[in-house]
Order: structure tokens, then sequence, then C-alpha cells
């Protein structure tokens, strides 16, 4: 998803020799609330070897709205997926499953966790 507060910059209306559509301060906001409202989600996928006998973190993913991005704590794999439980099986071996740990929103005290 692309966000666009004003105008298309294809269009030749808009440009550098136009005015400000907004007041500083005011275009900082929306410039920050179009951030907060398209910002991807950070997860970790956890591998968890045996019944909880010891975990790691396999990789980190963003995920976005309408797919996600993983890289392997380690740098040698990364994917595109269409959601975060999608790069799950990458993850899983005999022994060994992964799940989803979606990371704390700063101010957010909690950790959503998916299986």
């Amino acid at each position: 998803m692309t966000a666009v507060l004003a105008c298309d910059p294809v269009d030749e209306a808009c440009g550098s020799g136009s005015s400000p559509s907004f007041p500083e301060e005011e275009f900082e906001a929306l410039i920050q609330g179009m951030i907060v409202d398209n910002a991807p989600r950070l997860f970790a996928v956890v591998q968890e070897y045996g019944e909880r006998v010891d975990a790691r973190v396999g990789a980190w993913g963003l995920a976005f709205s309408e797919h996600a991005e993983v890289v392997s704590t380690d740098g040698t794999f990364r994917m595109g997926v269409q959601s975060a439980d999608d790069a799950l099986r990458w993850f899983e071996t005999a022994g060994v499953t992964a799940r989803v740990v979606w990371a704390p929103v700063a101010g957010v005290a909690s950790v959503e966790v998916t299986q």
C-alpha cells in the first residue's frame, strides 16, 4: 500500500514549483500519522527444540499489509511470503517446531504469540 497525502508526484501540477499545501507542523503530523498507519509489524520466528527444552530466534521478519519479508538470523536465507505464518515451515525440522512471536510495539507491555 502506498500512502499519498495530497497529490500524485507524477502529476505536473504537484511538484517543487507549487506552494506548500500545509503549515509545517500540520504536515509533519500528517507524515507521522501516515507512518504509524502503514508501518510493518516486527516479528521473530522462534524455533523450539523438543518439549520446551530449548529455543532460539531463527529469523526476523516484517509483516506488511499484504506480505511479509523474512531474514534468517545468520543472514543466509531470505524470503518473501504472503503472511508471517507462511515462513514457519522453512524453520521446522524433526524435533524442532517454529512459531511466530510478535515483537512488542513501543509503549505496549505485552507480547502477542501465534502458533
